[in-house]
């Protein structure tokens, strides 16, 4: 098929309204973009983030955040409405701008500023801050201002979260001091009230039970010994009247009492009764008799008359009733300690569930200690500045050249724009519009040859019309869309700030 250029071009022609109007419309937007659109300045600054100064090794730090994941945070706080509409007031960022209300300033001043944030890869860790505005110097005083936030943000984070951990470990000790003296006191209690069946004491009191049995039997002994010898006295006495042989040390009368009696004895085996020797030794024996007894009385004046075999009897019986006492205090005393050794058992179990409390608590209580002096030597170091810290590496100066907008990017691009969709509407008619428009049509179509062909011819009024329609359209678009756009940056909202309503990656 041959490509007929003249007609392609006739109909272009015939179309060319259409292609004008969107060409005109979106290079006057463009144009009038590019006019009216105020230069926008981006100051930067740089900061980084250094390591602390003091070795981990030797005072760590109690603040542990890492580089990025501090950044995020501090951004998140510069970011916040209250943050941002504060620096708006303050600095008076949107002053002479129509009244703008508090969610468009927030969300402008959130797209305006940027902040680059290190990835955590990284070897370094740096930080760029900037912000768009309308001048140099407003955008140079916000991106220091931001810078100044960083700053006093990040010492605030890390002095707070140095000081939260100080007082935290303080709580902890505290709360673990009284905790401690509560298991001490009741130890403390425990053993007073048990402390006669304590396990510390349980060798002694088995090494005292051991001593006293074998005390009792020894008190039995000397009992039935002392038993033994009041018999031996009762029955001595008894069968000859008299207390020797009983081992007890003799007077000299006695002996010689004694002496007298053994010669009596003998002088009565030779002699008979009424030998004049034998009443002459009798005589003497009464005689020595009486003043045995006389010495006796006299020796022991408050015996009330008790003869000698009297007093060492009730001497011996002292002696008994003295042991029996004693045995009895001993028996007593041996079924105190039995029971005390029975109860040690249970008290040993329930003093190592008090003494493995109290450990439990003191362990904890070490811990706390060692981590609140480690929480104070942190809070030093954060105090002073000696740990991880940023730190400005490049003030925000005033920048001599508006970063944006790109005047003549915008026109040139808005109007080869125009002309593309231009023509691409052009093409879009024709191709849609399925009607007659020259003779090859009608043999394509309808299958005829024609003889000849008359094309439709307008009237002069119908063209003064059309082309007065035209003309009309063409001034309003080239008028018309600037004269908008320019009432809306006047008097609703600054173009900036509506396309960055609608287009926030711009």
């Amino acid at each position: 098929m041959n490509f007929d250029l003249k007609f392609y071009i006739s109909r272009f022609m015939r179309r060319l309204h259409y292609f004008l109007l969107v060409a005109v419309a979106l290079t006057g937007v463009s144009v009038t973009l590019a006019a009216v659109l105020p230069p926008v300045f981006k100051a930067q600054a740089r900061l980084l983030v250094e390591s602390p100064q003091i070795p981990g090794e030797m005072a760590a730090s109690t603040v542990q955040t890492r580089a990025p994941e501090a950044l995020q945070i501090i951004q998140q706080r510069l970011l916040t409405r209250a943050n941002l509409l504060d620096m708006a007031q303050r600095l008076r960022i949107y002053e002479g701008r129509p009244a703008l209300n508090p969610d468009d300033i927030v969300e402008d001043m959130r797209r305006r500023t940027e902040i680059t944030l290190p990835d955590a890869a990284s070897d370094a860790a740096f930080v760029s801050v900037s912000f768009a505005a309308q001048t140099g110097e407003l955008s140079a005083q916000v991106t220091n201002d931001f810078v100044t936030l960083i700053l006093q943000e990040n010492v605030a984070l890390r002095t707070a979260t140095s000081s939260q951990t100080l007082a935290f470990f303080q709580q902890e000790v505290d709360r673990l001091g009284k905790d401690l003296a509560y298991q001490g006191g009741r130890i403390l209690e425990f053993k007073l009230n048990n402390k006669e069946a304590l396990p510390d004491s349980l060798e002694y009191r088995r090494t005292r039970q051991a001593s006293q049995q074998e005390r009792l039997l020894q008190i039995d002994r000397e009992m039935a010994s002392l038993n033994d010898r009041r018999t031996r006295l009762v029955a001595l006495y008894e069968r000859t009247g008299q207390i020797d042989g009983t081992g007890l040390p003799r007077t000299p009368e006695e002996e010689q009492l004694r002496r007298l009696r053994e010669e009596l004895s003998s002088a009565l085996i030779i002699y008979s009764p009424q030998n004049p020797q034998v009443k002459v030794l009798q005589g003497k024996v009464a005689a020595m008799e009486e003043a045995v007894n006389q010495a006796a009385r006299n020796a022991t004046p408050g015996s009330d008359g008790m003869t000698a075999y009297e007093l060492q009897l009730a001497d011996i019986d002292g002696q008994i009733a003295f042991a029996a006492e004693q045995k009895q205090l001993i028996e007593a005393e041996l079924v105190t300690l039995q029971e005390t050794i029975d109860q040690t058992p249970s008290n040993a179990i329930a003093l190592d569930s008090l003494q493995r409390d109290y450990d439990n608590v003191q362990l904890q209580y070490n811990e706390a200690v060692t981590r609140l002096a480690q929480a104070a030597t942190g809070d030093r170091i954060e105090a002073l500045a000696k740990g991880q810290r940023i730190t400005v590496i490049e003030q925000a100066v005033v920048p001599r050249d508006p970063d944006s907008p790109n005047r003549p990017l915008i026109a040139a691009g808005g109007t080869f724009a125009g002309l593309a969709l231009g023509l691409g509407l052009v093409l879009l008619i024709e191709m849609t519009n399925r009607t007659i428009h020259r003779p090859v049509d009608l043999t394509t179509g309808l299958g005829i040859a024609p003889f000849a062909t008359v094309p439709f011819i307008r009237t002069r009024a119908e063209i003064f019309r059309r082309r007065a329609l035209v003309t009309f359209a063409f001034l309003g678009v080239a008028i018309g869309i600037p004269g908008v756009l320019l009432m809306l940056h006047l008097y609703y909202l600054p173009l900036d700030l509506l396309i960055g309503r609608f287009l926030p990656s711009i």
